[in-house]
């Protein structure tokens, strides 16, 4: 702990010993005050750190000396700037002439620790990883350690004399890095075990840290898992597996990456967690990782994979309780500072990747290979664990490069890869593995064990029965509605699925009405509702259309609205299916959902058809824009105009027969002349709007260089398509007095917020945290309200609960977080009464959602 003397003012010429400089302050009951000593902390984070790669089921890819770099990560904090920074925190005395906010010209300690590392010879990526511990890289191009603003050679002496003392200490030194991978999983290490390390156990100096190592590592969620032996498939799922799965689960045999393409509803969700099961049940693995393809996809696979941990977790796993509940692990574990409400880390989106068993989107996995903003930590998260990329299609250019690095990574991290898509093309396949591969059958499990290094072994599997499936392309949009509404009449199920959120939430207002009046169900769904709005409506209608439903589904004809949420990941039924015109393999995923299961009653008038709302191919081929209308801004136009030449004269497909020949038809590389050249350079070299897809490969390849500036995550693209990247707090309304805040829910039920944070137990925070997650809504960029700085927001005490983003690191004090009100009106305005967007009017409503309405004048 520090020492009790008084610390009396210095003369910069002089300096602190490293045994009396504090790391932390902390809060005593409201009052800041000194906590632990930089040597103390630095201990406790290296201890932390060995007993994280003691639990870790992949404690080989550790190097020896890892828990050490992990200590030393704060040795910059030994300076004079940080000294006065937590003095003055703490209303101490402080040094003479030292100006502590020259800390943000090199974005603080942890740039101070790298020089420190660099003058003292560490091994290649030591200094970088001490450097990076808070996410990015410090601006210490040109500086050394021993400058006059980090306290010259007296200070540098006594950081010196630190690094010794940890050595002896742990018995350890740093080590050599092998390769970049293992460099990044050091780096999320030494971040992860900063977190605990700094959590609420160690806060105290006067209490001893030692015996506390163990139970805070618990309290992180860094608890060994247990499992069922031997369970079958059928015990594991209640039904014995088809050929095609029993083949992929015979396949996964060891590390490696693993690819099924198989159709939609073949059951390979299943096959893929029951292959996990066997690698979790050999020891071969730390957990899963399932990633959807992106925010868009339904909150029903969350309870397919609770399904699948209740039978295969042991009766007496700890984890059992926390990963049956939703988000429990999120409220109950303890992940330190960051992991905290307000932190950086505590949306289980991020968290769910340190989690031993999660379900997220690609886009946070593919961010462990880019250089983004903790970008390692979630490279540690998925080490070792069994990562099964769901629906993994023809992607554009930006997300193949990043694909094809994680995928790579992932390898190297002794991870278990398998790749589940409906669509994929032989050339896609290939970049995946980065091998040769030759087989063109469908369905194909293609195997790359990290063993074989040669070769991919190609087994082709048992197609099962054909479908043969009605294709009306329609240009009629008037003659399609009445189509819907009559089928429904006659009480089947309608499936109507649009490309953007704009044109369902209008396609949705043509219906209702109308449907209303002849005694047919309407509901939409999409990615704009509040999570509390959203999982209601998905509660409601994919039970409907799904085997929940048959009971009830001859009650009344249906007409679900919806976009690319409906084809992906959902279990769902429809008898006949509306769709805008979208690529094949997006069109493929749709009619997955149509006819989906044999057993499913139906009125005897439905036949296995779709309708694709798509222009004449002619016109569409001189003015894309023009003739595909919105989805010309969703989707390539030169992607939609080879796909549009698949399907023109196309009146009936047979699937999967037809899948492979359908996707390499649209996708097979070829010349082009006229205006098809036209769209394929722009498809190539962008225009004023977008950028092509070289310049995409190399913004992806500059994201995955290991320098250069860190990306905030909020800027980290991974997906070019994928633009509801911004949070959008609603609520009905927010005040303060002295004390604390008070926010009113959109169902009128209340939150009050304290302003200070200890007039709350950490678990309450939670509560009010993962309450108010709850009211958040994902939009693009050119649809958020208006920001408002951090001050503003700290005002109603939102930093206690969200991450509001770093002034010092973004260089500006917007806040990330958005906040809009909901008037009675259904319209949205600011905190402050104040109007949130320049050009339009926006509103929420809690059957349509976030909705964006062009004003008139603009």
């Amino acid at each position: 702990m520090l020492r009790s003397k008084k610390v009396t003012a210095r003369a910069p010429s002089q300096w602190i010993p490293y045994q009396d400089c504090p790391a932390k302050s902390f809060d005593n009951n409201g009052k800041t005050e000194l906590g632990r000593t930089v040597e103390n902390h630095c201990r406790i984070v290296g201890e932390v750190a060995k007993e994280l790669i003691r639990r870790s089921p992949m404690a080989e890819l550790f190097p020896v000396g890892a828990a050490f770099t992990a200590a030393t990560h704060d040795i910059g904090k030994v300076s004079p700037t940080f000294y006065n920074k937590i003095m003055n925190a703490c209303s101490g005395e402080l040094l003479t002439n030292v100006n502590f906010e020259l800390e943000r010209t090199w974005n603080g300690h942890a740039g101070v620790s790298q020089l420190t590392a660099k003058q003292l010879t560490a091994p290649e990526y030591i200094p970088e990883i001490l450097g990076q511990h808070h996410g990015f890289s410090p601006a210490v191009a040109g500086l050394r350690a021993n400058d006059g603003n980090f306290g010259g050679e007296a200070w540098q002496k006594e950081r010196e004399k630190l690094v010794a003392a940890l050595q002896e200490a742990l018995g350890e030194t740093w080590p050599k890095v092998e390769s970049p991978a293992q460099a990044r999983l050091l780096a999320g290490l030494t971040s992860v075990s900063d977190w605990i390390g700094s959590g609420y156990h160690f806060e105290d100096p006067r209490e001893p840290w030692e015996n506390k190592i163990t139970e805070a590592v618990d309290d992180a969620g860094f608890v060994p898992v247990s499992y069922r032996q031997g369970m079958s498939f059928d015990e594991v799922f209640g039904f014995s597996p088809r050929q095609a799965q029993s083949i992929l689960i015979e396949q996964v045999s060891g590390h490696g990456v693993y690819v099924l393409e198989a159709p939609m509803g073949l059951g390979k969700t299943e096959a893929s967690l029951y292959a996990a099961y066997r690698m979790l049940e050999r020891g071969q693995a730390s957990g899963i990782y399932f990633a959807l393809p992106t925010q868009l996809t339904s909150n029903k696979i969350y309870e397919r994979f609770q399904a699948f941990l209740e039978q295969v977790l042991a009766e007496d796993c700890g984890h059992r309780s926390l990963l049956l509940h939703a988000n429990a692990w999120l409220f109950e574990k303890d992940m330190g500072e960051e992991g905290r409400p307000g932190g950086a880390w505590f949306n289980q989106s991020k968290r769910g990747l340190l989690a031993p068993f999660a379900v997220g989107t690609i886009d946070q996995a593919l961010m462990a290979a880019m250089n983004v903003k903790h970008g390692f930590v979630r490279a540690f998260g998925l080490t070792g664990k069994v990562v099964i990329l769901d629906e993994v299609h023809t992607y554009d250019a930006y997300t193949s490069t990043l694909l094809d690095a994680l995928i790579e990574l992932l390898r190297q991290l002794g991870c278990t890869v398998i790749i589940l898509s409906a669509t994929l093309n032989q050339e896609r396949r290939q970049d995946l593995l980065k091998r040769e591969c030759r087989s063109m059958d469908y369905p194909l499990i293609t195997a790359s064990r990290n063993k074989d290094t040669q070769g991919v072994k190609e087994v082709r599997v048992p197609a099962g029965k054909n479908k043969q499936y009605q294709i009306t392309l329609q240009s009629d949009e008037l003659l399609a509605v009445e189509q819907a509404l009559r089928r429904a009449e006659q009480g089947q199920q309608v499936l109507w699925i649009e490309n953007t959120v704009k044109e369902a939430q209008q396609r949705y207002l043509d219906i209702a009405g109308r449907a209303t009046e002849l005694g047919i169900a309407c509901g939409l769904l999409h990615s704009r509702f509040t999570v509390a709005d959203r999982q209601r409506i998905e509660e409601k209608w994919v039970n409907l259309y799904g085997k929940a439903g048959w009971r009830q589904r001859q009650q009344q004809g249906r007409i679900l609205v919806g976009t690319q949420v409906l084809e992906q990941s959902l279990d769902i039924d429809a008898d006949f299916m509306v769709s805008r015109f979208a690529p094949t393999d997006m069109l493929l995923q749709r009619f997955g959902r149509l006819w989906r299961h044999q057993e499913t009653p139906r009125c005897d008038q439905a036949t296995r058809e779709a309708w694709l709302l798509a222009p004449g191919l002619e016109e569409a081929i001189e003015s894309p824009m023009q003739h595909f209308g919105a989805s010309a801004y969703v989707y390539s136009p030169y992607v939609l105009c080879r796909s549009l030449e698949v399907w023109q004269n196309t009146a009936c497909v047979y699937l999967p027969e037809d899948i492979r020949d359908l996707i390499e038809q649209t996708y097979a590389s070829r010349d082009e002349q006229e205006s098809m050249n036209r769209w394929l350079h722009e498809l190539d070299h962008g225009n004023r709007r977008t950028k092509g897809r070289i310049a995409l490969q190399q913004l992806a390849r500059i994201g995955l260089a290991e320098g250069g500036n860190t990306l905030p995550e909020s800027k980290a693209q991974t997906r070019y398509s994928e633009t509801d990247s911004y949070e959008v707090l609603i609520l009905r309304a927010i005040s303060q007095d002295a004390e604390k805040a008070l926010l009113t829910l959109l169902d009128g039920s209340q939150i009050e917020l304290p302003l200070q944070r200890h007039k709350l137990q950490k678990r309450e925070w939670r509560q009010r945290t993962a309450a108010l997650m709850r009211q958040i809504v994902h939009v693009p960029p050119g649809d958020k309200p208006k920001a408002v700085s951090v001050d503003t927001l700290k005002r109603f005490a939102l930093h206690q609960c969200f991450y509001l983003g770093n002034p010092d690191w973004q260089g500006k004090d917007e806040s990330i977080l958005h906040v809009a009100l909901v008037d009675e009106s259904d319209s949205l305005r600011g905190i402050e009464n104040t109007k949130v967007h320049d050009k339009y009017s926006l509103e929420y409503r809690d059957d349509l959602g976030y909705r964006v309405i062009k004003n008139q004048e603009a």
